[in-house]
């Protein structure tokens, strides 16, 4: 099935006898292959095939982990070394942050402040590392947002925070596709000392529907080498740190 959904998430869309051909094996087991996934809410069944789901739309947290992967793992890398030893470090969802979660998870003397359960569950078994988990309404991303998680984070003073976009661009700043997640967001970017985007080049030029911040709130943003160029330079000469790995 991963195989199925590293293709939906390169294309947007998947057909059964197609994928049959493709992986050498029968309509049939592709058919429940793409049943479970659609009942997972992995990918929408459609006759004859499956979307990733309509366009605009946040695409799911598993068909996220499958795209640009290599990249996301170069940028979590590289994020974590702008961390500091000792540092309170304030950090979002997303697959981006995910692999910055795992490159921090060997570290000693950090305290984690994250409103994601599934980074809370890659570090909660790190005793090396305090881990701080901000609670709220429970998002499909798997993150937690809204007034109890900002009324949390308001106790909390973060060295740097890390966080996750839908959309980057010298114009209309960072952007996401959900409001209140928007707001949470914003909140972490505004207890903390230092602001990063961690976002792969799919990102880098696009808007979605909710601004978090403009780009004159951030100082750093860290992505990879297949940014468009132009798009950089104008981020670049907003004054923001570019960080292309």
């Amino acid at each position: 099935m991963a195989a199925i959904l590293e293709r939906a998430a390169e294309t947007g869309s998947v057909d059964v006898a197609e994928l049959a051909t493709s992986l050498g094996v029968s309509g049939a087991t592709i058919r429940r292959d793409l049943q479970s996934l659609s009942a997972s809410h992995l990918l929408l069944r459609t006759h004859g095939g499956a979307v990733v789901g309509d366009v605009g739309q946040e695409l799911s947290v598993g068909i996220k982990a499958t795209r640009n992967q290599a990249e996301k793992q170069r940028i979590g890398r590289a994020a974590a070394t702008l961390v500091e030893d000792g540092a309170v470090v304030g950090l979002t969802g997303g697959s981006t942050a995910t692999e910055l979660a795992r490159a921090l998870a060997d570290r000693r003397g950090i305290t984690v402040v994250t409103n994601a359960i599934n980074i809370a569950a890659e570090l909660a078994t790190r005793p090396q590392i305090t881990l701080v988990v901000i609670g709220g309404v429970a998002r499909p991303s798997y993150e937690m947002v809204g007034p109890a998680a900002e009324m949390m984070l308001n106790n909390y003073h973060l060295d740097i925070a890390f966080i996750g976009v839908d959309g980057l661009s010298a114009q209309e700043g960072c952007t996401t596709y959900h409001e209140m997640e928007a707001q949470t967001d914003r909140n972490f970017l505004e207890r903390s000392r230092r602001s990063v985007v961690i976002a792969d080049s799919s990102k880098i030029g696009k808007v979605t529907f909710a601004r978090i911040v403009a780009l004159s709130q951030i100082d750093d943003i860290v992505t990879d080498t297949g940014a468009d160029p132009e798009h950089l330079r104008e981020l670049g000469e907003s004054g923001v740190r570019i960080h292309a790995v």
